[in-house]
Parts: C-alpha cells; structure tokens; sequence
C-alpha cells in the first residue's frame, strides 16, 4: 500500500465506524472493496493488517451494540472475508476470535442489522471468499453457518436466495476437494463433513412435500454440475438419482422446471458417464412424466446434445411435435411422408392443454414454434427434417388466427375459437414460417406460404408488429426463392409475387401507424439492396408509384420514417430507380436529390435523418454516384461545412467517415503505380505532393479534422486522430523538402490557434491553409500520445486509491476544502 493510502486510511476507518458520520455511498465502499481485493491478490493480507491495525480495529468495531449502518456492516463483512482467504491471515484473524464473531450468532446473526438483505448479502458474501482453505472448512462446520446458509435458501430477497444456493455448491466443490482425484466412496460417512451435511440436507429436501424445499435442492444440484466435473460429481449423481426419479412418482411432478434443468445439467456434465448411471433411462421416464408445456423444453435440450441415444432423440422430437401435429390433425392434412408428425398425433393430453384455455393454447403453441425456431438451423437436428409438415402448420396457425382455415373437427373449430385475432401466435408463426426459408418444399406449399403472407400484409387487422414480421417472412422467402443458374434475378413466381406485393407495399407506406411506414420502408430498402440491379425488379418496381411515394416519405413528421426513407432514396438513385421530386418551394421547376438531402442535413430537428443522410452521402462517395462526381469539390465543401456544426456527435463522426473516403481517393491518386514495375514506388516530388494536397485544402477538410481533434466527444476526436495519422503515414515519404519551403510565422499561427482550440475556444477558424503548413503542423502535433489519452477513460487520472480515500473523507469534512479531488 502507498504510504499517502497508509496515512488516510486510519481517519476513514475512524469515520466508517462512527454512526454520526454520513455514510459514503455504496458505489465508494465497492471501489474501496475492488481496491482492498487488488491488495490482497498482489499481497500478504497478514502484513497488510499488521501494517495498517486500524483495518482490525473498524472490524472489532462494527461489532459494538450500536446504530451502524447496514451498508457499513455489508461492507465489514465483505472485507474480512477478503482478508480472511488467506490462510494465515484466517488464522490471525480467528486469535482475537474475530471471525466467529462476525459469522457466528454472536454477531449480525442475533441482531436488528440481520433483517436488512444488504446484511445478509455481506454475510454470505464474506463467507464466500473466506471459503478458500481446509481451515475454512472447519470454521463453517463448527460455527454453524452452514445451517444459516440452508435457511437463506428461501430468503425473501431473491438476491440474497440465490447467493445462498450458490455459496452451498461452492462449499461442497471445496470440500470434495481433495477427493476430486481418487474415487470417492459412496457411503456417506466417509465423506468430509460438510459435504455430508449438505448432501444430508439435499436428501432431506427431496424427500420434502414442500415444492420450494424440493426447488431449492435440485437448483443446488444443477449449480453443482454445471460447475463441478470432478469424479465425485458421478458418485453423487448415482447416490441422488433415485431420489431425483421418484418425482416422477408424484401427481404433478413437483418443481418440474427445476427438474428439467438439472437433468440437462447432468447430460451436458463431462464428469458424468451417461450410459453407466442410467440417466438416459430417467430423462426417457421424465419425458412421459412431464405436462406438454413442461416437457417442451427438456425435449429441446436433449436434441441439442450432441451424443443422445438415437431412440431418446425420437422421442424427444415426438413430444416437441405433438402440439402442431395436433393443429394439423384438427384442420384435417396429412401429417407429411416422414410419419415423424404422424407419430404425434395421437397425445390426448396435448390436445386437452390446447383447448383447456386461450392462455394455455397461445403458451404451449408459442413455445413449441419458439423451440423448432431455435432447433432448425442446428447441425445436430433431427434428419429427415419434416419441412412439408412444418411449413403447413406454420401455414394452418396463421390461417386460424385469421379465422381463414377450414377445422374438419370439433377440435379445429374450437382452436379457431381460441386463436381468430391472436397476435402472439402470429407473430411466433410468422418468425418460424421465416426460419423455413432455409428448406425446401413443393411449389404448392411455398404458393400457399406467399398466399398467406400476403393475406397479412393486405390486412387491415394485422398490427404493427405482425405486419413487420410478414413484410420480414416475405423477403426471406423470395430470398430464397429458386433461382435459374447464371442468373440472379428473382424466378418467374417470384416476380408474379412481386408485382402482387408492390401495391400492397404502396398501400402501406401511406398508412397513418407511422411504424408500419417504416416497416415498409426497410422492407423496400432490402428488396433494392438484392435486386435493384436486376430488370424484373426494376420494371415492376418504376412501373408502381413506391419510388415516389418514398420520396414524400422524406418530408414525413415521425423522424424514424424520414430517416428510413433517406437510407431507401440514397439506394434508388444508386441504382438509376430514383424519380426526381418537385421541389416545396418551386412547384413549377425540379431539384435533385442531392439538393433535398442537403437540405435534409442542414435543417432537420431529429438527429436519425441527419445521420442517415450523412451515411447515404458517404457511399455515393464510395461508389461514384453521378451527383457527387460531378463536382465533388462543392460536394465536399458543402456537407463538411453542415456536419462540422452539427450538435450530434454521431453525424459529425460520420463526416470524418466522410473525409476519410475522400482522402484515400485523392490520394490513391497520388500514389498510383504501375502494379507491374519492378522497383519499389520512389517518393514523389514535393510540388506534386503539394497539387495532390490542394483538393482537401479547398474543401476545408483538414480545418474540419483538427476542430474534431478536441471535440468535446471522444469518439469524434479519435476518429479524427486515426484520420490525421492514416494522412501523416500516407505522406511521409514526400513532405520533408514541402514542409522546408515554407516560413515559420504561418505554422506558429496555426498551432497557436490549435492550442486555444483545446483550451476550449474554438470560435476563431483557421482559413485557408496551404499544404506545406498542414504538414508542418501534422508533425507538430503529438497525435500518437493524444491517441493514447483519448483511449483511457475519462476519469483515469481521478481512478487512484489515494484520490478515493480523499474524496469520501472530503464528504464529512474531514479534509480541508483543497485536499480533495473529487469526481
């Protein structure tokens, strides 16, 4: 510890034991725990003690019959047990009896503090580090904490529940330790003595009516294998199995969930060998046990493992089947040539579930599609994958809930009943009619998916969120639509889709919900980006009125929209599909889009538009567009001048992505070469350094760079450092004889007015500048340091332990007015 610390310290250990005194705040006291476990970890906590008794002195202290604050008997706690790790530190602690005072029932334990969670969090916090050792061990087992620990398993504070489960596994884990490398016996008497108590109360548990007693013991159980993969955890999984399947026994399965997660536990454990200890045998067993919504998950658990008996997977996605071979069988289909769905189809429990009520119905189907949603794109799922069958009940959901589909029995008619207007399970089916994209199936079916999304999207009773999932479930199907080889055009019955969906899509960008606008909009601007070089697309999309629809789209009041319709108008015009607009203020004459972009830049209150412009402008850069490559000098000039003065920090970042792209252009210029030439490029004569230079002079954008060098936002500020140096680097070879043609006075003056910049006064702008003074200056500056500054955080020179302890002994006064560095 620095001496400066050493002298503080005694003052604030003083304040933290007074009750009269302001409590520090929790986020001081958890840096000044960071610190002390920072300390210890580099060091000996007994000569940190020993060194600094007053450390000893606030632990004593806080034991004292008295008003402390809870917060500060957290704290306490926590730091003993950080100090307490250490072995012999442990052992100089429990001399003066300390330790049993802090954990055992002399202390918080017997007291009013013991009803603040914050309390019985640092209790088994403490105990949590000191747990580090063979003498912890012993501690715990003699001062009783561990039948303290089993009763905060049910605390009212969830945190304070969990902990306390955790804390116990933690506990076994160390006690198990040293016989982690043998063979451990399966007799509970020669286990260590923990380990056997927590074993004991485990047993107990299982054994218990009470379902939060049974929860409790299998999340302890599932923690441990998920955490221990030791040979002992096989003996212990042997010795509680039987426990763990006689649930099954019972007329609901108790704590079901918990059940679930621990047998996946167990299976995915690499200490445990699954064919010896019949745990495939209890997972087959606890399938057949589970309600349908229960079983739902433990099915998709066991399809994800990767090795499984082959019957169990059967099994497995039988289960997960059976809600929709369910549905299928009500409307009347064929279940599909795999027999997988046919199999299902006969579970009268499931089909009890989905009609016992709205809410069970819309549960169990939405986890069964969430569930095949996540199994679909796996390597491990089941083969043959039952594309057919699937997409037709994706299909028949999105039907009932439209009141659409024909039940053929009592059962479809009152699915029908449940689901007409269900917009969870629409847009479940919508999300999983998307992911079948991937697969095949016959054109009928894929005839009857389009037909179905575009019954959606032409709905007037789809809302906002289903809309934007069929517009999203839509794409993805003409994505992956067939395709004629040599060819990247949308396929005949695509394009017949297409020209289906272009009116419906110009239906809803004037919809008055302003998300379903934007929903379209990022819809149109997918399509563009696909296929907007294509001549089906092009002809069916000018032959609609979307393109101009979208450009009033600029003018919308939502600011998402406008900000969407910019992104969409930037990609028409990209690819020649832009119809030109009439300009608002000359009805009789048109502008460009440029024009109406710029203006978008300059005048827009929302910053979304704003930046979306900014991004448009960049790639048109990039690619040459025909409205930037006219005259992109006055291009540059123009948007550089906006997006300097521009209050988000993200569009003035984008300016700088901006200038970027035009500094590698110019001087990719500059710097081409015959890629064939034997001899290295040589540097090139400063005067046409100088001529390359002269463009980014023109168009301010070194004055832009430097002003965004101390910005005020340190993202903008490193974007412009990386820029400076990429040009520092880019014209290394050419600037010295450039930079020694140049007098001194202009140089001073620039830098002169660099340093005021950083103070803070950026009012006064550079001018214009010539190339050899940008150089001059580009060497001047200390850009790699300012880098480095710029990469640390912003409160790094306030980080110190020193400037901590000054800071929460300034807040009672304790230091003079001068003495600390608050932050």
């Amino acid at each position: 510890m620095d001496p400066e610390c050493s002298q503080l310290l005694p003052a604030l250990c003083a304040v933290l034991a007074d009750p009269r005194q302001p409590v520090a705040d929790d986020t001081c006291l958890e840096k000044l725990l960071d610190w002390f476990k920072t300390i210890t970890k580099a060091g000996s906590s007994l000569l940190l003690l020993q060194e600094n008794p007053c450390l000893v002195e606030l632990l004593c202290h806080v034991l004292k019959p008295q008003d402390l604050s809870s917060r500060v008997l957290s704290f306490s706690l926590r730091l003993a047990g950080v100090f307490a790790a250490q072995e012999d530190c442990f052992q100089y602690l429990q001399q003066g009896e300390l330790l049993p005072r802090l954990f055992g029932e002399p202390g918080p334990l017997g007291g009013a503090a013991w009803t603040a969670p914050s309390v019985r969090s640092g209790w088994i916090q403490g105990l949590r580090s000191l747990a580090q050792h063979p003498s912890a061990l012993h501690f715990l087992a003699d001062c009783g904490a561990v039948d303290t620990i089993f009763s905060l398993q049910g605390d009212s504070s969830l945190f304070v529940a969990s902990a306390a489960g955790q804390l116990l596994v933690h506990i076994l884990g160390l006690s198990m330790q040293g016989l982690a490398e043998g063979h451990p016996s399966l007799q509970a008497g020669d286990w260590p003595v923990c380990a056997q108590k927590i074993v004991g109360h485990i047993e107990e548990s299982l054994h218990s009516t009470a379902v939060p007693q049974i929860t409790q013991a299998l999340n302890v159980l599932t923690t441990t294998f998920g955490h221990c993969h030791d040979p002992w955890t096989q003996v212990l999984w042997v010795r509680l199995s039987p426990l763990v399947g006689s649930l099954l026994e019972k007329d609901p399965v108790p704590a079901a969930h918990s059940l679930v997660d621990l047998l996946l536990s167990v299976a995915r454990s690499p200490g445990l060998s699954s064919s010896s200890c019949g745990l495939w045998e209890t997972l087959a067993q606890t399938l057949n046990h589970l309600s349908p919504t229960q079983a739902g998950p433990l099915a998709l658990g066991i399809l994800k493992l990767q090795d499984c008996p082959q019957v169990l997977r059967a099994q497995a996605f039988v289960i997960l089947l059976q809600p929709l071979a369910c549905v299928l069988k009500a409307t009347g289909q064929d279940p599909g040539p795999s027999g997988v769905l046919d199999s299902a189809t006969g579970d009268s429990l499931t089909v009890d579930v989905l009609l016992s009520s709205k809410a069970a119905c819309v549960g169990l189907l939405c986890r069964t599609l969430a569930h095949l949603e996540l199994l679909q794109p796996l390597p491990q799922r089941p083969c043959p994958w039952p594309q057919e069958p699937l997409l037709g009940a994706a299909v028949t959901l999105l039907q009932l809930c439209r009141g659409s589909a024909s039940p053929a029995s009592d059962v479809g008619r009152h699915l029908c009943a449940l689901l007409l207007g269900c917009v969870r399970v629409q847009r479940a089916a919508l999300d999983f009619l998307g992911t079948l994209s991937q697969g095949t199936g016959p054109q009928e079916l894929v005839t009857e998916v389009f037909a179905v999304l575009l019954e959606y999207l032409r709905s007037p009773d789809s809302s906002p969120t289903v809309l934007k999932k069929a517009f999203q479930a839509t794409f993805r199907w003409l994505l992956s639509s067939p395709k004629t080889p040599g060819c990247c055009d949308l396929e005949p019955h695509a394009l017949l889709v297409l020209r289906e969906l272009l009116p419906v899509l110009q239906k809803r960008l004037c919809s008055p919900c302003w998300e379903v606008r934007d929903s379209g909009l990022e819809f149109l601007t997918q399509m563009t980006r696909h296929w907007g070089g294509q001549a089906g697309f092009r002809h069916a999309l000018l032959a609609s009125e979307v393109p101009k629809l979208t450009e009033q789209l600029l003018r919308d009041p939502e600011s998402y929209v406008r900000a969407s319709a910019v992104t969409v108008m930037g990609q028409l015009s990209s690819q020649g599909l832009h119809v030109t607009p009439v300009s608002p203020e000359h009805p009789g004459g048109q502008q460009s889009l440029l024009v109406e972009l710029l203006h978008i830049l300059s005048t827009d209150s929302e910053g979304f538009p704003r930046r979306a412009v900014m991004q448009v402008f960049t790639q048109w850069l990039r690619d040459h567009h025909a409205d930037v490559a006219g005259d992109t000098e006055q291009f540059m000039a123009r948007v550089l001048q906006v997006a300097s003065q521009d209050l988000d920090w993200e569009v003035r970042a984008q300016g700088l992505e901006l200038a970027l792209v035009f500094l590698e252009q110019t001087l990719g210029q500059f710097h081409s070469h015959c890629p064939y030439a034997v001899t290295p490029p040589v540097a090139a004569p400063a005067g046409s350094l100088a001529q390359a230079l002269q463009p980014l002079c023109r168009v301010r954008l070194f004055e832009f760079a430097f002003r965004a060098l101390f910005d005020c936002d340190r993202p903008v500020a490193q974007k412009s450092c990386d820029l400076l140096l990429f040009l520092r680097a880019k014209t290394a070879s050419s600037s010295g004889s450039l930079e020694e043609s140049r007098s001194g006075p202009d140089v001073a003056s620039v830098e002169a007015a660099l340093q005021r910049w950083q103070a803070g006064d950026q009012g006064q702008p550079l001018g214009d500048l010539e190339p050899e003074v940008v150089l001059a200056v580009l060497r001047s500056v200390d850009l790699e340091g300012l880098r480095g500054a710029l990469a640390e955080g912003s409160d790094h020179m306030e980080k110190s332990p020193q400037s901590l302890l000054q800071d929460m002994l300034a807040t009672v006064g304790v230091l003079g007015e001068n003495e600390a560095d608050c932050y």
